[in-house]
Parts: C-alpha cells; sequence; structure tokens
C-alpha cells in the first residue's frame, strides 16, 4: 500500500519543459477562439449586436429596452459540438492514447480555422455563413478534444512535486491565447466594416489559428505519450522508457511500480462510465462537477466576454475599451505566472481561498460601486470609472492565482486511472455547459439586476470558497497514482472512501 508522504525522483528537465509547452499549444488555441476574452472584441468573431447597439446607445437602459433579446450564438455553437466532442474524446483518450486525442484537435481546429479563414473570402452571401457555421463546429470538436486531453497529459506526466506548476500551464495558455486574440483582432479590424465577409482581419486572426492548429499537430507527433498510458494500454517496457526520459533519470521504479499497480486495477473496471458512479469515486465526482461550475460561477467568464459593452456603457471610448480588455488579459497571465511558482509549495487550498477572499470583496465593491448609478441621463464620474477597472483587474489577478487554473488542475489529478479519461470528460462538460448558461443569461440578469448582479456572483464565491475549506483536501506532492489516500484521510471523505486499497466497491 502506498501512501502519501512518498516522494518519487524526478525534476524539471528540457525534454519535460519542451513537451508542456508544445501539449499547451491546443489550450492557447482555446482561449484564442473558444473563451471571449478578446474574441467578442470584434465583428469578426462575435455576433455584433451587442457592440453596435452600445456603439449607438450607449446606456444600459436603452439597450435592455431594445437589444436585450439579441444575444450572440457565438459560445453555443463552439461549445455544444465541444460538450459532445469531449465526451467521445474520453474513449479516445483511454483506449489510444492523450497524444491521439490531441492530434485529433488540432486536426479539428484546423479544418475549422481554413473554413473561417478562406472560404468568406471566396464565396459571399449564403456559402459564405454556412462554411462560418461548419468552422465553428470543427473548432468545438477541436475546443472538446484538446480541452479533455491536455490537462491529463500536463499532470501525467509532470512529477508530483512540480505538477501544479505544470499543469498551470495550461491556464497559463489560455490566457496567453485571449491576450493574442484581444491585440490581433483589434489591429485588424476596419472602421464601419460589420460583415463578415467585409472583415478583412479574419483571414488573418483565423489564419493563426490555422498554423498553430498544424503546428499542435506536427509537434503531438514527435511527443512522448504518458507512462501511464502506455501502461494502461499495456506497452510497460515502453511506458518505462518514456517515464525515464521524462525524469532525467533511471530511478523510477518506485514510480514505474505504482503505474503498474494502478493499471492492473484499471483493467479490471471494464465500464468506466458506470463505475464512476460507485461510492468510492464519490468526491472525484463531486469535485469534477463542482470545480468547474464555481469557475463559472465567479463571473470570470461573463465580465471578460461583455467587457467592452460594459466599459462603453461606463463611458469608456472604444480605443479605452480595448486597453481596458488587454488590461485584463495581462493581469491573467502575470497573475497565472506567479502563481506557476508558488502553487506546488504553499497548495492548492490556500490560492483558492486566498483568491475567493479578494474576489468577494472585489466584486461586492464594484457592486455597491454601480448599483443605480448608471441610467439613461447617468454615467460614472472619471475617478469611479478608474476605480472599477482597477477592482477588475485585481479580480483578475485573484482568479488567475486561483480558480483560472485550479478548477483545471484538481479534476485532472485526482481520478484514479481507470476512470481519469471519463472523469476529465465531465469536467470539460460541466465548464463548457456553465460558461454558455452563465454568459448567455449574464445580459438579461445585468437588466433584471443592473449591477447588482456583482454582488449576485460574490454570493456565489463566498459559498465556494467556504466549500473549498471544508470538502477541498490538500494534493499537493502527492504522487498521481497515489490520490486516493488524500481522501481517507479527510475529516468528511473518509466516511465514503473505503480503507482498503486494491478492491472495487460499488
Amino acid at each position: 500500500m502506498t501512501t502519501a508522504t512518498k516522494q518519487h525522483q524526478g525534476n524539471i528537465t528540457v525534454q519535460l519543459i519542451i513537451t508542456s509547452i508544445i501539449a499547451s499549444i491546443g489550450a492557447f488555441l482555446f482561449g484564442y477562439i473558444g473563451l471571449s476574452g478578446g474574441a467578442t472584441l470584434n465583428e469578426g468573431i462575435a455576433d455584433i449586436n451587442e457592440e453596435l447597439v452600445y456603439r449607438n446607445e450607449h446606456y444600459l437602459d436603452q439597450y435592455c429596452k431594445d437589444g436585450a433579446g439579441s444575444d450572440t450564438m457565438y459560445l453555443p455553437s463552439v461549445y455544444v459540438p465541444g460538450i459532445i466532442a469531449t465526451l467521445i474524446a474520453s474513449r479516445v483518450t483511454r483506449k489510444n492514447g492523450r497524444r491521439r486525442s490531441m492530434i485529433v484537435g488540432g486536426i479539428s481546429y484546423f479544418i475549422g480555422a481554413t473554413l473561417i479563414a478562406i472560404v468568406p473570402r471566396l464565396v459571399q452571401y449564403g456559402p459564405d455563413q454556412l462554411a462560418i457555421i461548419i468552422g465553428r463546429i470543427f473548432a468545438g470538436v477541436g475546443v472538446g478534444f484538446g480541452v479533455q486531453a491536455i490537462p491529463l497529459y500536463l499532470s501525467e506526466i509532470a512529477p508530483a512535486k512540480y505538477r501544479g506548476g505544470l499543469n498551470f500551464m495550461f491556464q497559463l495558455a489560455i490566457c496567453l491565447g485571449m491576450l493574442a486574440s484581444n491585440i490581433i483582432n483589434y489591429v485588424t479590424r476596419v472602421e464601419g466594416e460589420h460583415r463578415w465577409t467585409d472583415y478583412r482581419g479574419i483571414s488573418i486572426s483565423f489564419g493563426v489559428v490555422a498554423c498553430l492548429a498544424l503546428l499542435m499537430v506536427v509537434g503531438a507527433k514527435f511527443l512522448p505519450e504518458t507512462p501511464n498510458s502506455l501502461i494502461q494500454r499495456g506497452s510497460k517496457d515502453e511506458g518505462r522508457r518514456s517515464l525515464e526520459k521524462l525524469r532525467g533519470n533511471e530511478e523510477v521504479e518506485e514510480e514505474f511500480q505504482d503505474i503498474v499497480a494502478a493499471s492492473e486495477l484499471a483493467s479490471t473496471v471494464k465500464t468506466p462510465f458506470r463505475s464512476i458512479f460507485w461510492k468510492k469515486n464519490r468526491p472525484q465526482l463531486v469535485m469534477a462537477i463542482l470545480m468547474p461550475a464555481f469557475q463559472a460561477l465567479t463571473g470570470m467568464d461573463s465580465l471578460l466576454y461583455y467587457s467592452s459593452i460594459l466599459l462603453l456603457n461606463m463611458g469608456f471610448g472604444e480605443k479605452s475599451s480595448f486597453y481596458s480588455s488587454v488590461m485584463v488579459g495581462a493581469a491573467l497571465v502575470l497573475s497565472t505566472l506567479l502563481s506557476m511558482a508558488v502553487v506546488d509549495r504553499l497548495g492548492r487550498r490556500v490560492l483558492l481561498i486566498s483568491g475567493g477572499i479578494v474576489m468577494i470583496i472585489c466584486q461586492v465593491i464594484i457592486g455597491i460601486i454601480l448599483v443605480n448609478k448608471l441610467g439613461d441621463d447617468q454615467n460614472l464620474s472619471k475617478g469611479l470609472s478608474i476605480l472599477v477597472m482597477v477592482l477588475i483587474c485585481v479580480f483578475a489577478l485573484a482568479f488567475g492565482w486561483s480558480w483560472g487554473p485550479i478548477a483545471w488542475t484538481i479534476p485532472s489529478e485526482i481520478f484514479p486511472l481507470e476512470i481519469r479519461s471519463i472523469g476529465q470528460s465531465i469536467t470539460v462538460a460541466v465548464n463548457f455547459g456553465m460558461v454558455v448558461v452563465v454568459a448567455e443569461s449574464f445580459m438579461p440578469l445585468l437588466c433584471a439586476f443592473k449591477f447588482g448582479l456583482f454582488i449576485f456572483y460574490g454570493g456565489w464565491i463566498i459559498i465556494m470558497t467556504i466549500f473549498v475549506c471544508l470538502f477541498l483536501p490538500e494534493t499537493k506532492g502527492v504522487p498521481i497514482e497515489d490520490m486516493t489516500c488524500v481522501w481517507r484521510k479527510h475529516w468528511f471523505w473518509k466516511k465514503i472512501v473505503p480503507t482498503q486499497h486494491g478492491h472495487i466497491l460499488s
């Protein structure tokens, strides 16, 4: 029986860093086209109804009267195919390896981006819109496969004592993708042109995606498969060689034997989707559902998705809106970089709790400042506008060191090998579904609650911070195949998880 105090050998190697960077290309593309930090800033990627309304009517009340029903369908058109794809990807990842899923994701990204970048420039009025729809669907499939496989890949190749920092590369790549999307789409936009087919930057914007997707496919072909996946699929010798290469030495016997033992246990489970609902896997299932749900309920995605609309409503000009979006993106990148350096020393819980406290304070203050301050004939003073922008950036900093990366890290590292793939798929599906629900409901709720909506999100952050304090055990430094130990030592989950290791309880 293994214990949580065991420390496997392994250091940060050049091979490990290069492998992690190449694997994270898919996360960059997810941030670039799958999230809303910069994609919604320009007419070439998102539905332009909201921005056009705000450009002509600068007040929230007028928008709620005239335009609240004309919401964008960009996120659903990408995320719904992504939800379906990630459930399919779970089988591909388990049967064919993590690397194969990343290749499938890269090919889908490439097809989708190529269709959107080229077809509208060649054919207009009808076929161009069809190409855009099909391109979005393929992009959604790429998002589903990539996001399902990449966090698992990063968690499995990383040494236990550095797993948090390496896994945070996933969130860092997402933030960099959002920031790059903001900059590229703003630079290539054309004033006064609002149709997809008139937008000259569409070829540049999605041409970047197509090139990176091709790099992702080619790079993934040269990446080593994770030792866990190789051993699970019966290639023990190849799995050991991969482990030695990733760890930079041959002193891997203990970790190798742990993976073999986990693989032998995994081979007894014939129905992973059913077994994830067994009692012994209850804590992992709860985390796979609640961690991504809570991440969406911080309000960060909504704030990013409609940041330009909110800032225009507060009296910012169009360029100021762009600069503010870049500031938020830069804050996310900076905080993620800083948290990468400390997550494996301070632990996941400390970052989540501290980030939650800061986000609660920011949301409540923003809500108090903005509630009843904006209307048909009102606007924020310059001083209050600056204060709100500072609070938004501080909120982004707190999100970037806490729920942003850790909501992806925890689910990718807690599942036993036999259900790790389907567990990640559930995490991704919940995340995608919640992002769509929160983003699509944001404007109607904002019209109903005004800026008291920020206090609403602050209430959710209070709930999730209390949840972390009570129910989330610390996972730093625990070998990924020994993770069951953390549940057996937890005051609540030890009542559910069996004390004996190596047998299946339903």
